[in-house]
């Protein structure tokens, strides 16, 4: 088939002629499934009403006979004679419309009524209503009419499980008792209704169910109660005029829900036609299944609706097919298909889609050759384009290494610059302060010398002065300290001893202890968060100086109260592990002008208090071992001095 316009209406119809049959076919399938759903839906909805309407029933029966027994005047025919209770209870059986209402006695409870569970509950003081199946001796006990309606003929029924019976003469009755406790009379007040052809019981319940749906009309509703698998009640027609009572429900039904006691939901052949059926089980007050709640509407509605629809689909399909086929010969006038694969395939490519093909177009003529090498123009471009584009990745990432590597080099030559300044000018301020340091102690020694030779030539006077001479000794003892900061800033290795592998966390321990009595004077909550740390190597003197320094410092800056944190860990700088001090206070901070200048020699926020060198011999100590010591402000309040040494490599932990 050369033909381009035969093809293609070929391949337009066929869609039409075999795809949609199918979906047409899955579509209804569902559609009827759904449908079955629907009504499966309907009935059990249908089912729930009847039975919150038996529930309402045993409620309502309950709840009048409470009435009776609480009342006051039946607590007056307790006291009366026998013939006056009985006259009483026969007027109040018949205003609440119930086949038999008799009263027993605390002393009489002992007896064959006890074996009901409503009554031995209603003697324990509980209301209580159930249904319950009574024999015919039973029922003839209250009265032979009771008997007599309760007894039905069974009919055969085809499906129905064989049965030797002829004649069903149990009673299904709405069975309450309700306890009476009035002027010290104990006994219980038990009623009941016969639900064996009571007819209006069954017709309100198809009422409620069908007549007051807004689609009753098209519902024709059937209701049923069955006392084990015989129907008692029912409004299913057996003729026009004769109610199906004395039928019985199929075998499968019964083993569904008498049997198993399940619900069935489904459709099921009811005496002479197919209904979508609820059976629901009963049980007594023993908890045996004895009968069946039943409602259900036929089913032949809405089969006829079910096989309209179809054919209607049918009609519909036939009735597109015919328009569709002049159509598309119509339609077939040229080859439109590669044309539009080809003009698609460069919009895409000009929208930047370079990985657009035209492909397959199944055509062998003038056109499938065209697109054929449009296909092969676009690959020869995307192959050069992908060249470009992977050299131009290459370039970048050189680039970005290249720049990277010159960052890290600027970088690391503005630390070593950093570091040459501050080492030329420590080294200035060593010699310098190596000076002023011998030249102070001369005149020191003098005047400690002097004051030394006052107290021997004063003697016993001296205690005159001695007030004066001891500031005197306190202000040189002070001259001698700064002396020797001076001479440890300058000259640090001469202070030292040598250095060792150090475990961080009991050296800040006894640290601590240390610095115990200016803490506990203080209100300052000290906290430990000492994690896994190396071994650090250093002079175990000189870390003890700078930590002792960072607490001192931070105590200080907390004027008295606040929280003190000291945390350990590890962690790796450039590749190298170490160990992390850090000292955080909760005090006001450090000037943000003032942050960069802390390290230097004799900065001081202590005028008059310190020499300004602790935290710059802390840094030359801390910098000689190999570590970097640096502060910050926390985002709150408080500063955070950090201290990182490495790791010592040759005693590590195992």
């Amino acid at each position: 088939m050369k033909s381009v316009r035969l093809r293609l209406l070929l391949l337009a119809l066929l869609p039409i002629s075999v795809l949609m049959p199918l979906l047409l076919v899955l579509a209804m399938t569902r559609w009827n499934a759904d449908y079955d759903d629907m009504l499966i839906a309907n009935v059990d909805s249908d089912l729930r009403i009847a039975e919150q309407y038996l529930g309402r029933i045993l409620a309502s029966t309950g709840t009048d006979i409470r009435s009776v027994s609480e009342s006051s005047l039946f607590s007056d025919v307790l006291l009366a004679p026998p013939r006056e209770q009985v006259r009483f209870l026969d007027q109040r059986r018949a205003e609440l419309q119930l086949d038999f209402l008799y009263y027993i006695s605390g002393d009489d409870l002992s007896g064959p009524t006890s074996k009901w569970p409503v009554i031995a509950a209603a003697a324990a003081g509980s209301l209580s209503s159930r249904i319950d199946v009574f024999s015919a001796s039973e029922l003839a006990s209250f009265s032979p009419e009771l008997e007599q309606r309760a007894r039905i003929p069974l009919i055969e029924t085809e499906a129905a499980v064989p049965t030797a019976r002829t004649t069903e003469d149990r009673g299904m009755v709405v069975h309450a008792a309700s306890p009476v406790t009035v002027l010290g009379h104990d006994g219980v007040l038990v009623g009941g209704i016969l639900l064996n052809r009571n007819l209006d019981f069954i017709d309100t319940i198809n009422a409620l169910v069908y007549l007051s749906d807004s689609a009753g009309e098209n519902r024709q509703g059937t209701a049923t109660l069955f006392l084990d698998d015989t129907r008692v009640s029912t409004n299913v027609r057996l003729f026009e005029d004769v109610r199906a009572l004395g039928t019985r429900v199929s075998a499968s039904v019964r083993h569904r829900v008498l049997n198993l006691g399940q619900t069935w939901l489904d459709r099921a052949f009811v005496v002479n036609d197919w209904y979508i059926s609820g059976y629901l089980p009963l049980t007594d007050s023993f908890g045996s299944r004895v009968g069946m709640l039943y409602v259900g509407f036929l089913e032949a509605p809405y089969q006829g609706a079910k096989r309209a629809a179809y054919w209607t689909i049918v009609a519909v399909f036939i009735g597109v097919l015919v328009i569709s086929a002049p159509l598309f010969l119509w339609l077939a006038k040229g080859i439109f298909f590669p044309l539009e694969r080809m003009t698609q395939t460069m919009k895409r490519v000009e929208r930047g889609d370079l990985a657009a093909r035209n492909g397959e177009v199944g055509s062998q003529d003038e056109i499938g050759q065209v697109a054929a090498h449009l296909d092969t123009l676009l690959n020869q471009v995307q192959e050069r384009d992908q060249a470009l584009r992977d050299w131009a990745e290459e370039l970048n990432a050189r680039v970005d290494k290249r720049t990277t590597e010159l960052s890290a080099a600027n970088a690391k030559l503005e630390d070593t610059f950093k570091q040459l300044v501050m080492s030329e000018k420590l080294a200035s301020i060593g010699e310098i302060t190596a000076g002023v340091a011998h030249e102070i102690n001369n005149p020191v020694a003098v005047i400690q010398g002097n004051v030394d030779v006052i107290r021997m030539t004063l003697d016993e006077r001296s205690k005159e002065v001695e007030t004066e001479l001891a500031l005197i000794d306190n202000q040189v003892l002070r001259i001698d300290a700064i002396v020797g900061k001076l001479l440890q800033f300058a000259r640090p290795t001469e202070f030292g001893a040598f250095e060792e592998s150090v475990d961080i966390a009991p050296l800040v321990e006894d640290c601590l202890v240390l610095v115990d009595h200016v803490t506990s004077k203080q209100t300052i909550t000290v906290k430990r968060v000492f994690g896994p740390a190396p071994l650090v190597n250093i002079n175990p003197g000189e870390l003890q100086q700078v930590v002792i320094n960072l607490v001192m410092n931070a105590v200080q800056a907390m004027k008295g109260s606040g929280t003190l944190i000291l945390n350990l860990q590890s962690q790796s700088r450039d590749g190298c592990e170490g160990a992390l001090l850090s000292v955080t206070d909760s005090g006001p901070g450090i000037d943000e002008k003032s942050l960069g200048s802390v390290f230097n020699p004799f900065y001081t926020t202590k005028p008059g208090e310190g020499t300004g060198l602790g935290l710059s011999i802390s840094q030359t100590l801390i910098q000689r071992a190999g570590g970097l010591i640096s502060v910050r402000n926390l985002a709150q309040s408080g500063a955070q001095f950090i201290v990182w040494l490495p790791a010592d490599v040759q005693n590590k932990r195992h």
